[in-house]
């Protein structure tokens, strides 16, 4: 049987690969620390799991979704790439080594944008802890040399899909008569549907020649202002309270959250794999929301 493994797997995006890998008939191999996985502190297991392997998908990592205190931020950074070294140090043990590594890396990584997106040739690294570990994670990514193995880095933009991520927390915002603005609402939303994450996967694996940094996220970002608008729409919500800044800066103290990831603006376009022939199953931000929450 086709063998794929997915380290970090247990989670929202994690579980959806695992679904679709295996309904196309392959056998799914998980690393993680919970139960009944392959466990990351034994080397041999992981050599073990990676032997003959297609694909290698890295999505280990702890969440950012909370606050930036040194704790969190050291366990955010080492998350990332000790598993990273750990899959690579691996991966030079096996005698059948996977033809394809994909880590998982952020859109993140560029500057607060509002002028223009950022594509893989034009765009400029920001500054500041998220950046910091992106470019630390991409970098134990790459600086393994593997002749055998090709590296891919996904610079992945929010990802909408209907089991987790950021969809419940903005229709419960909409539910409470909150789904206004968040901050100016000028800010860059640039998001990408899970189907589109999973083809984009499948596209990269079929050809060989495809190797480096790949922005993942829609060709159509949005304001924040036309995001909350986009669900209030769907959700027959026609009025919405906007949420300035320093509410925001508060809110985020009580959940346990930065306002980095609702202020901060993410645009990036996938100038790659558009010019590769890529063609998206959802391009546009309505079409995908009425998708997961069931609005025809």
């Amino acid at each position: 049987m086709k063998k794929i493994v997915l380290a970090g797997g247990t989670g929202f995006v994690g579980k959806y690969l695992e679904k679709k890998f295996s309904e196309a008939g392959y056998q799914v191999v998980i690393i993680s620390r919970q139960p009944f996985h392959i466990e990351w502190s034994d080397q041999d297991l992981l050599v073990d799991a990676l032997e003959g392997a297609e694909l290698l998908i890295n999505l280990a990592g702890k969440s950012v979704n909370c606050r930036y205190n040194q704790t969190n931020m050291d366990e955010i950074m080492n998350s990332r790439v000790q598993t990273t070294t750990q899959l690579g140090e691996a991966i030079l043990k096996c005698k059948n080594p996977p033809t394809l590594w994909i880590n998982s890396s952020t859109a993140t990584i560029y500057r607060h944008a509002e002028d223009h997106a950022q594509t893989e040739s034009t765009g400029e690294i920001g500054k500041g802890f998220s950046v910091n570990v992106a470019t630390a994670w991409e970098k134990a990514l790459f600086d393994f040399k593997l002749p055998q193995t090709r590296q891919v880095a996904l610079r992945i933009a929010i990802v909408l899909g209907k089991d987790g991520g950021v969809i419940k927390p903005f229709t419960n915002l909409v539910k409470w008569g909150l789904g206004g603005k968040q901050g100016n609402g000028k800010q860059m939303f640039s998001w990408l549907h899970i189907e589109d994450l999973y083809q984009m996967v499948l596209f990269i694996q079929k050809n060989p020649r495809y190797h480096g940094v790949f922005n993942c996220s829609s060709p159509n970002a949005v304001t924040n202002s036309v995001l909350m608008q986009t669900f209030r729409k769907l959700m027959g919500a026609w009025i919405g309270l906007p949420a300035p800044k320093w509410m925001l800066k508060i809110g985020a103290a009580v959940i346990g959250t930065e306002t980095e990831l609702i202020l901060k603006s993410r645009w990036v376009a996938p100038e790659k794999l558009l010019s590769l022939g890529y063609e998206f199953k959802y391009p546009e931000l309505e079409g995908a929301l009425k998708e997961i929450l069931n609005k025809k």
